[in-house]
């Protein structure tokens, strides 16, 4: 079981800046949480993430302005949510650990999770094999017009074509039951256009291996485990977008184009195109210090490693995704050639490797086509926009932030 950070209370009495009887006024009416300090029945320690919530709303009391910039920004939840949990101890669906559900579940199974709750509701809401011989077939004579068409916006235009012949989408009325029967017919046909297999019965993550690869029984898991890891980060760019476009009482499919708009940038799923090209530079020159210490000489960032908030010591999800590469691909010189990336990056910059790295080290290692890394992204963190659609289906509320306005006032003189 996960594991609180527990504050003594002269430590939450310094952060809240209140004297220690507060503290103990706060525990008495519910607002912080306490447990017994060890073995020592009388002495108590006080939960952090209790403290923390309080010392926001006490921001949020004196300067409300202030407080939403940040929480925009980065900072104080905005939104509900009951999908994903980030804390200093990991990353949870649900309250599962998602590293653990990484090599234990399906897809299917953690679609189930997030939509429902109930892992064992994969079988009822994944029995639905759609019909998409003819959007595929679109697809097909719109790439003989042009050519290197990138797979999200494949996936675009398929669901663009889809949502029109769909009328059961439209409907928003019906619950959960409803919204999880769209969901699939969009994860399948999601598949299907990543994969080129027009055949809708058999589970994602076995559609990918038979059509990305020939390799065993141990790529199906593989897969498996970068879809689960992909499925949801909280309300990252493309959740958000996801939402926001829900709460206006969108159709599904509108939703996961909206996601996938937001995906593609380079701040977020894109970045797996810049970890790509970081691969073929190192491929081309042949030293992976070599071209690591000329992007720092020029004043670059290393993309795939670092740079996440919320992660200080590292991105478990590239964490656990790199290990079952190591595993199960031990002799391969992708798998080695990312490793001593790691250890180089470790040695000179102390930054971690994250969760896009640990992708195109995967596509790199099976030999999967260009662009797999984000296809397989975008395939995965499906899921979790799904899951907050519905969320915010059942909500009712539309998401309307207020801007704090900088321009001129109609008062003020035009120059």
């Amino acid at each position: 079981m996960k594991q609180s950070r527990y504050l003594t209370a002269k430590e939450a009495a310094e952060t809240l800046d209140v004297n220690v009887a507060t503290i103990y006024a706060y525990v008495s009416r519910g607002l912080i949480r306490s447990e017994p300090a060890g073995l020592n029945q009388r002495a108590r320690l006080y939960v952090a993430e209790d403290v923390q919530k309080l010392l926001e709303q006490k921001a949020y009391r004196h300067d409300p302005a202030k407080a939403a910039h940040a929480a925009m920004q980065w900072g104080a939840p905005i939104l509900e949510s009951a999908l994903t949990l980030i804390d200093e101890t990991g990353l949870y669906y649900k309250g599962q650990d998602v590293t653990r559900l990484a090599t234990t579940h399906t897809i299917e199974q953690v679609a189930a999770l997030l939509w429902t709750g109930d892992t064992t509701q994969e079988a009822s809401i994944f029995s639905l094999y759609p019909q998409i011989d003819n959007y595929l077939d679109a697809l097909s004579n719109l790439q003989l017009r042009q050519s290197d068409l990138p797979v999200l916006q494949q996936l675009q235009i398929a669901l663009t074509l889809a949502a029109a012949d769909d009328l059961a989408a439209y409907d928003l009325h019906t619950g959960f039951h409803h919204s999880g029967q769209t969901g699939t017919r969009i994860l399948k046909l999601m598949t299907a256009v990543v994969a080129h297999n027009h055949d809708t019965t058999m589970p994602i993550a076995r559609t990918l291996q038979r059509n990305w690869c020939t390799d065993d029984e141990q790529t199906v898991h593989l897969f498996n485990a970068a879809l689960i890891l992909c499925a949801d980060h909280e309300l990252n760019a493309s959740a958000f977008a996801a939402r926001v476009v829900a709460s206006a009482a969108t159709h599904l499919y509108q939703v996961i184009i909206a996601g996938l708009a937001a995906l593609q940038g380079f701040k977020h799923g894109g970045n797996t195109i810049l970890v790509e090209d970081l691969f073929r530079e190192i491929t081309s020159r042949g030293s992976v210090r070599e071209v690591i210490a000329s992007r720092l000489r020029r004043g670059e960032l290393i993309p795939g490693f670092g740079g996440h908030q919320l992660y200080p010591h590292g991105d478990p999800r590239g964490a656990c995704l790199l290990s079952l590469l190591v595993q199960m691909y031990p002799n391969s010189p992708d798998v080695q050639q990312a490793q001593t990336m790691v250890a180089i990056m470790d040695e000179i910059t102390d930054r971690k490797p994250n969760l896009e790295f640990a992708l195109v080290t995967l596509a790199q290692t099976l030999h999967l086509p260009d662009g797999s890394a984000l296809a397989l992204f975008a395939t995965g963190r499906t899921v979790g926009w799904i899951g907050h659609a519905i969320e915010q289906y059942n909500s009712g509320h539309m998401i309307r932030p207020r801007a704090t306005y900088s321009g001129p006032r109609p008062d003020t003189p035009t120059p």
